[in-house]
């Protein structure tokens, strides 16, 4: 495991590791990266619903509307072709404040570059960070990150359940300020896997929380920032402590299976999604209802999203929280666990699967594992049939949540366990 200073340099980086620090970059001079954003590179996949994924681009440019959590006078973005097959040519790119919808604001707009090119290639399975340029950004501002793909991509790295619209156009319109070329829209990222900022205030080591699609913010409403980081972030600001929170939640995602539609298991990219973030001190780990949920599932019916049908034990989730702590304390940093939130009546709940959440809730609260637990069972259950979600926070599944879950989600944290 590369040290903390490793993690927090570096103009390049694969997905397990970074290359000492460009004379253009700020850290060379004494000032650190620290994650604003971030989201979970999938595999292309067809996914909840259609996405440019699978086919890729080609002669083409994509707008995406992303929201920092804090903000600098410095930015770099991290770009990822973590599952493509083929190097990745990115014919240029732009970062712009967000003018709403695809429009920017035209004196905010900087093109970005890699070892000075404005043209550069990712290989296939890394990750690249543009150099620094200067950029003014405040916390919870809006960014739009451009990219003109020129020669064809193949299919392209993508982050499925953005919950935030994705812009495309034929040509290139990396630097358009309005947006009427980007007719076409997409509720996925393509590529885009971090932005770092540097020149703001000192603030605490960022927050990474880390988990399925309850994190990714599935019922929430699309282009609303109404996802738990969300949430968290402004309640963080709005008690004068702003922080980074970074959100790693990927839809479907388990603690112990691998998947082609909702991502590498939990315990295999923590490394990469939470340790290989810069300039972060806790993270927050909710998961484990779908391991103990798809089995149930696809005994009643058998999707092929979820592929394969394991039938996952409490103690092996379990065994796979005890992992992940273990690799966030080596890395020193700070772990929370939150306990599984009820689902009944959705197929994700039977007696089988309600034993197993019993089991596991009991172990978070009582083990002692945890640095710190935020019981977000109790917190969002309903009052008088504790084995359901409480009807003002259930987005209609059952399962997820709608807005209002969320920030009751975030309020539920004690910040100090955050410390």
């Amino acid at each position: 495991m590369p040290s903390t200073s490793d993690r927090r340099v570096g103009s390049a980086v694969t997905m397990t590791g970074a290359v000492p620090a460009t004379a253009s970059d700020p850290v060379a001079a004494g000032r650190a990266w620290t994650a604003a954003w971030t989201t979970s590179p999938q595999r292309p996949g067809t996914g909840f619903a259609p996405n440019w994924s699978e086919q890729g681009f080609a002669d083409q440019t994509v707008r995406q509307v992303v929201r920092l959590s804090i903000g600098g006078d410095t930015i770099r973005v991290r770009l990822s072709n973590a599952y493509g097959t083929e190097p990745l040519v990115i014919a240029g790119a732009t970062v712009a404040l967000s003018a709403g919808g695809a429009a920017v604001h035209a004196d905010t707009l900087r093109h970005l570059t890699a070892n000075g090119s404005k043209t550069f290639t990712i290989a296939a399975g890394a990750e690249q960070a543009t150099d620094a340029v200067p950029f003014e950004a405040a916390g919870l501002d809006s960014v739009a990150v451009t990219l003109y793909l020129a020669a064809p991509t193949g299919p392209a790295t993508h982050h499925e359940q953005a919950l935030a619209t994705s812009y495309r156009s034929a040509r290139d319109h990396r630097a358009d300020t309005g947006g009427a070329a980007f007719t076409e829209t997409s509720q996925s990222w393509y590529y885009l896997s971090g932005i770092d900022v540097t020149g703001g205030p000192a603030l605490p080591p960022g927050i990474v929380v880390f988990g399925d699609s309850l994190t990714d913010g599935t019922g929430s409403s699309p282009d609303g920032n109404n996802r738990f980081s969300d949430a968290l972030a402004e309640r963080l600001a709005a008690a004068g402590r702003p922080r980074a929170v970074l959100n790693q939640g990927i839809g479907g995602n388990r603690v112990t299976v691998d998947s082609a539609w909702f991502g590498d298991r939990a315990t295999a990219r923590f490394a990469r999604d939470v340790l290989g973030q810069p300039a972060v001190g806790t993270v927050i780990i909710l998961l484990g209802i779908n391991d103990i949920g798809m089995s149930e599932v696809a005994e009643a019916s058998p999707f092929p999203t979820f592929a394969p049908y394991t039938d996952v034990s409490a103690e092996e989730v379990i065994a796979g929280y005890r992992d992940m702590i273990r690799q966030a304390h080596a890395a020193g940093l700070r772990a929370v666990g939150a306990t599984v939130m009820p689902a009944k009546p959705s197929a994700f709940s039977t007696l089988r699967s309600e034993s197993k959440r019993t089991a596991i809730n009991t172990w978070i609260r009582t083990s002692g594992a945890y640095d710190a637990v935020v019981d977000l069972d109790r917190a969002l259950r309903s009052p008088s049939a504790p084995d359901t979600l409480d009807p003002a926070f259930d987005s209609g599944d059952h399962l997820h949540l709608n807005d209002a879950g969320y920030r009751a989600m975030a309020d539920a944290i004690d910040l100090a366990d955050l410390a």
